[in-house]
């Protein structure tokens, strides 16, 4: 099963698509609430290279890297990724003044749709006011 997420990011295509992509951002916008935080991220942005993000909880309770590797990349437009057995695609559809960013992945079966979706979403509204805020 797919489960799609998307938002609309206020800014140029090139802005959106460096904070999606460069760890110095990531770390600032990867968590789905506020007690949680990404303290380490790498990106290899190519077909066939690799990504992880550290995410913790922030009292240091609990924390798991989230890791995969790139299938497919097309600047500006699409990045498409393996972690484990499941897939992922992010779209970025861009117009004159917004990006919608849009993710489609391929559900787990530990939680939820709904728990997936909010979480994914949460992360992606994050992003949308990082890349608004700060770029």
């Amino acid at each position: 099963m797919k489960i799609s997420v998307e938002t609309l990011v206020n800014a140029p295509i090139e802005k959106v698509w460096s904070a999606y992509t460069t760890p110095e951002d990531i770390k600032q916008w990867n968590a789905a609430s506020d007690d949680w935080h990404t303290t380490e991220s790498t990106v290899d942005l190519r077909e066939g290279g690799e990504f992880s993000s550290r995410m913790e909880a922030k009292d240091g309770s609990v924390g798991f890297d989230f890791a995969g590797t790139y299938t497919k990349v097309v600047p500006h437009q699409l990045i498409e990724y393996s972690f484990g057995e499941r897939s992922c695609m992010v779209e970025f559809l861009s117009d004159a003044n917004a990006v919608t960013v849009r993710v489609t992945f391929d559900a787990e079966n530990d939680n939820s749709v709904e728990q997936q979706r909010d979480g994914w979403q949460a992360i992606l509204n994050n992003f949308a006011k990082h890349v608004e805020t700060h770029h």
